[in-house]
């Protein structure tokens, strides 16, 4: 349901699974979902599905894991898919752009929410509140990957400096390496390393580098996917499949379904799945390999005191990313405002289940189009 669903990016994603998993499932508790969040913020690769792998993961196993990814991962696979291999014209009727500027007020809900629910939990003292602030503050005037990664170090830095060494004690359980996992991270890694052998495994290769490079996911991996396929598609293709990726809901690295399925005519079926299995694959592998080492590590004074950092980090990240992309892509006017505001009424108050809120959203911006 929430890979129907996510719109509005990774920070609204992370707003979707605390809301399901952590609010009304009961699946994990505040700290243990900042765990796993901070954990994300350390590997390449798409962090928000990193997180809903790891949710999967810490429910059911590695079964639960898989099922996870592809639950998120399928919808937007097959909406990129079709549009690859049919139209996009779809994108452009007025119908669809209500529906799609409803979910994208649905996010700032979403997002506004997940700001207010992880300060309450992340942000109890004054240094965690000052590294969010200084957080979002730094992010609203140099957003991009460099200064989120440098907020990030420096929250790390701050929040490990100021722990109390007194209580400086190893964990109970040591640090466990997966060695399952960890092979087949290596035998990707080989694969992906050699010598080119045709087109399936050339674009293998390159989906399965530049997942394995790019920090920070989202709209960081558009430089090096478009640098990946410069020579195979043009400009406009590239920024068609772009543009898609933004209009459908949950992962932005799915734009490697749509790149895939131009990159091989023959069999664009096999070629979408493969460019998107290869983008993913090195950040899920690194959850199952970090997983449980980062767990027992986290119970260390300065470990965890680190982790509170990142946590605090991340808030100020969210609130900024509240603003751009989330905010400003959505809200236009008075209208666009007064939907917003309705739905936090209906999410705070109400106590309103997400699916009938989906549903008033979407009912709010059809009216709305239909009365102009």
């Amino acid at each position: 349901m929430l890979g129907c669903v996510s719109f509005g990016g990774p920070a609204a994603h992370i707003g979707y699974f605390r809301k399901k998993f952590v609010e009304q499932e009961k699946w994990l508790d505040d700290a243990a979902y900042g765990r796993l969040v901070a954990l994300s913020q350390f590997l390449p690769g798409p962090g928000s599905s990193q997180v809903g792998f790891a949710l999967g993961y810490r429910r059911a196993g590695v079964p639960g894991a898989l099922v996870a990814f592809v639950g998120f991962t399928l919808p937007s696979f097959i909406l990129l898919y079709l549009l690859a291999t049919l139209s996009v014209d779809a994108l452009d009727s007025p119908v669809m752009g209500a529906v799609i500027h409803g979910l994208k007020l649905l996010a700032v809900v979403v997002v506004a929410d997940a700001v207010l629910g992880m300060s309450r939990s992340f942000c109890q003292t004054a240094l965690h509140w000052a590294l969010a602030i200084f957080s979002a503050a730094v992010l609203l005037v140099l957003p991009g990957l460099a200064a989120q990664l440098s907020v990030l170090g420096i929250a790390v830095l701050v929040a490990a400096w100021q722990a109390p060494t007194s209580i400086a004690t190893p964990p109970e359980t040591p640090p466990r390496v997966q060695w399952l996992p960890l092979l087949l991270l290596v035998l990707a890694v080989g694969v992906a390393l050699m010598p080119a052998s045709g087109l399936m495994h050339r674009i293998y290769a390159d989906f399965f580098q530049a997942g394995a490079l790019v920090f920070g996911g989202g709209h960081v991996v558009l430089p090096l996917l478009q640098e990946t396929t410069g020579e195979l598609i043009t400009p406009d293709r590239f920024l068609t499949g772009y543009a898609a990726a933004q209009a459908v809901p949950g992962p932005m690295f799915t734009l490697a379904t749509f790149l895939g399925a131009d990159l091989a005519p023959e069999a664009p079926l096999l070629g979408a799945a493969l460019a998107t299995v290869a983008l993913f694959l090195p950040g899920l592998l690194l959850v199952l390999v970090l997983y449980h080492g980062w767990e027992a590590l986290a119970s260390r004074p300065r470990v965890a005191a680190a982790a509170a950092g990142i946590n605090a980090a991340v808030v100020g990240l969210l609130l900024s990313a509240l603003y751009q992309p989330v905010f400003i892509s959505a809200v236009f006017d008075a209208a666009d405002m007064a939907m917003v505001v309705v739905g936090l009424y209906l999410l705070k108050q109400r106590k309103l289940p997400i699916l009938w809120l989906i549903l008033a959203m979407l009912a709010m911006s059809l009216a709305r189009w239909a009365l102009v």
